[in-house]
């Protein structure tokens, strides 16, 4: 029977200062953490559960032994570990704050904004607007990967997407590739793109992992159920948030295994992929446990149907308040790069927030004088 750790990230302080220094910054983020659970699970089912600040959580540690106590150290160190910037082209994205990835969809049957942008001009101009607007990374996709999507060919994909990433190389973009389709990622790194965005974390197409491998470029490797033509088939989980973690644990060492450098892998949960509502929930309130997985975390709620599930059932082009709430909750979790369709609304959020966190952090009224 399996026995597995997890260290959970429970509550929350504006600044270090405000509590003597016990906190803990979360990914090397603007996020600080100060009470931790210890959670022991054993075939599934929690044995243990201990609960405590920093002294608290390796007091904990320090009772565990063999294989368990090494995956606690290492989760406890990746908690608290920092981030060098991504560097794509010319551009260098820090990830000591969150950066907004701007999504430029060129096929004709995305769920938000199919058809709207796969014309070069209409693309170029949204391209051109969002990076204006204040996006640090442009991904650009070519497949629809919602629920029922038709089948889209791997020569296809290319036709959409080379002129998409020539036309962003010339505005001088940091740019992804959004495709799980080995041909395509090596036109896209040809044509210009300098970043990888896998929905089926390199499993769909076995030559994927080697390009990423020899490309040298980072790659963000994403949590779906199905590794076929349907990501969203086979979903069946008892503990969505453990079972989606464990996931990215293992394609992370696969991709290592295989030659990816480990601080190029970018993680993503695959809010919306196989999901019901209630564990998409259960993701987005869990997202500081997966700063233990000691990669930098990627959030892409924007537009997405649970949304409207829990409003209205407005339509996706109409989802906009929604998809900030659910931004700033990432930001709120210490996620580093937000993949959204409405950026310069997003950017404007973020800043706030900056703003917000950058006050407080500065914030000494509370320290007693010298």
């Amino acid at each position: 029977m399996t026995t597995s750790v997890y260290i959970h990230p429970l509550t929350f302080v504006s600044g270090p200062q405000g509590v003597d220094g016990d906190a803990v910054r979360l990914g090397g983020s603007m996020v600080y953490a100060r009470d931790f659970a210890v959670v022991v699970r054993e075939g599934g089912a929690v044995v243990e559960r201990i609960v405590g600040t920093r002294e608290g959580v390796e007091r904990a540690l320090a009772r565990l032994t063999g294989s368990l106590a090494q995956d606690a150290a290492l989760q406890w160190a990746n908690l608290r570990k920092s981030h060098p910037p991504l560097t794509l082209g010319a551009r260098t994205i820090r990830l000591d704050q969150p950066q907004i990835m701007g999504i430029l969809n060129v096929t004709p049957d995305s769920f938000s904004d199919g058809g709207q942008h796969d014309a070069v001009e209409a693309g170029r101009a949204h391209a051109a607007a969002m990076l204006e607007a204040g996006a640090a990374i442009i991904d650009i996709g070519g497949e629809s990967t919602r629920p029922g999507a038709a089948a889209t060919f791997e020569d296809e994909e290319i036709r959409r997407v080379v002129p998409a990433v020539e036309y962003c190389a010339a505005m001088g973009a940091a740019i992804s590739i959004d495709t799980r389709r080995a041909g395509v990622l090596s036109a896209a790194l040809a044509a210009g793109a300098q970043m990888a965005n896998d929905v089926s974390a390199l499993r769909y197409d076995p030559r994927s992992i080697e390009v990423a491998a020899q490309s040298g470029c980072p790659i963000v490797l994403m949590h779906a159920p199905g590794a076929g033509e349907d990501l969203h088939a086979g979903a069946d989980y008892n503990d969505v948030v453990t079972e989606v973690f464990d996931f990215l644990k293992s394609a992370r060492t696969r991709a290592v295994a295989a030659g990816v450098a480990e601080d190029r892998i970018i993680l993503d949960p695959g809010i919306g992929f196989g999901k019901s509502l209630g564990e998409n929930l259960a993701l987005i309130n869990a997202l500081p446990l997966f700063h233990a997985l000691g990669s930098p975390i990627l959030l892409g709620v924007s537009r997405k149907r649970m949304v409207g599930a829990l409003s209205a059932e407005e339509p996706a082009d109409q989802r906009l308040a929604g998809s900030i709430a659910l931004a700033v909750k990432g930001m709120e979790a210490g996620v580093h790069l937000l993949r959204v369709h409405d950026v310069a609304e997003t950017v404007q959020a973020r800043n706030v927030w900056r703003g917000l966190r950058d006050a407080a952090l500065t914030d000494f009224s509370q320290l007693p004088p010298l």
